[in-house]
C-alpha cells in the first residue's frame, strides 16, 4: 500500500519527487500524482491530524475508488445526522448498517473501516462533530476556579464568594450564582436555581473534580 502521510510529510519538508520515490520505494509517478491530488484536497500540509489515517487519506485522495468489490456503501449524511440524536453511537449505527447489509446480501464493512471512513467524510467536510455535545443532552457543572470578595454594604467587611457555574456545552449557554461557601446544601441549591433558569433539566449531570 502506498504510505501516503509519508509522502506529504516529505514533500512538505521539500525533499525533491525523485527523493521520495527512492526512499518510498515506488514511483515517481505515483509520487507525483499523490502531492498533486493532495494538493487539490488541501491536504499538502504538514503536521497532518494524528487521526487521519492512510485509508481515511486514500478515500480523501480517491473519493470513486472502492477498494473492496461488494461492499455496501456508506451513506455519510444519514450517519451525521443520526449522531446528532440522543442516544445514537457509532457502533449502534454500525450494528444498523449490517443488518442492511444482510437484508441486501451485501458485505458489511468492519467496524474499524466503519469508523475510519465516517472519520475521513468529517475531515474532508469538514462537518461539525456534535457526539458529545448534543443539545440538551447533558449539563456541566462546578465551583469557578477563583472566588469573588463581597464587601458588606452595612459592616463594609469584605467576605468571599463561591461562584457555581452551570454550562449546557452544545450551546454554551451558562447559569453562575455565588454562594458564601461549598456545602452540599448551597451546592444541591445552585443546581436547582440553575435548572430553573434554564426552564428544564438534562439527562446528565458531569461535574468536575470538585
Amino acid at each position: 500500500m502506498v504510505n501516503y502521510r509519508e509522502i506529504i510529510r516529505l514533500k512538505c519538508l521539500n525533499h525533491s519527487k525523485s527523493q521520495i520515490a527512492t526512499s518510498l520505494h515506488c514511483s515517481r509517478n505515483t509520487v507525483t500524482e499523490v502531492c498533486d491530488l493532495a494538493e487539490q484536497k488541501g491536504l499538502l500540509v504538514w503536521p497532518l491530524s494524528d487521526e487521519l489515517t492512510d485509508t481515511d487519506i486514500r478515500k480523501l485522495l480517491y473519493p470513486g475508488r472502492v477498494a473492496e468489490s461488494g461492499r455496501k456503501m456508506l451513506d455519510y449524511a444519514y450517519m451525521h445526522k443520526e449522531l446528532a440524536k440522543p442516544g445514537v453511537t457509532l457502533t449502534l449505527l454500525w450494528s444498523e448498517y449490517c443488518e442492511r447489509c444482510e437484508a441486501e446480501k451485501a458485505i458489511p464493512y468492519q467496524y474499524t473501516q466503519f469508523c475510519d471512513y465516517y472519520k475521513a467524510f468529517v475531515y474532508k467536510t469538514k462537518a461539525t462533530m456534535r457526539i458529545k455535545r448534543k443539545p440538551g443532552e447533558l449539563l456541566e457543572v462546578d465551583w469557578a476556579g477563583n472566588t469573588l470578595t463581597v464587601t458588606d454594604s452595612i459592616t463594609g467587611e469584605d467576605i468571599k464568594a463561591y461562584v457555581f457555574v452551570a454550562t449546557l456545552p452544545c450551546s454554551l449557554y451558562s447559569y453562575a450564582e455565588a454562594f458564601p461557601s461549598m456545602v452540599t446544601e448551597n451546592w444541591i441549591t445552585a443546581h436547582i436555581h440553575a435548572y430553573q433558569f434554564f426552564g428544564g433539566a438534562t439527562r446528565i449531570l458531569v461535574p468536575d473534580n470538585l
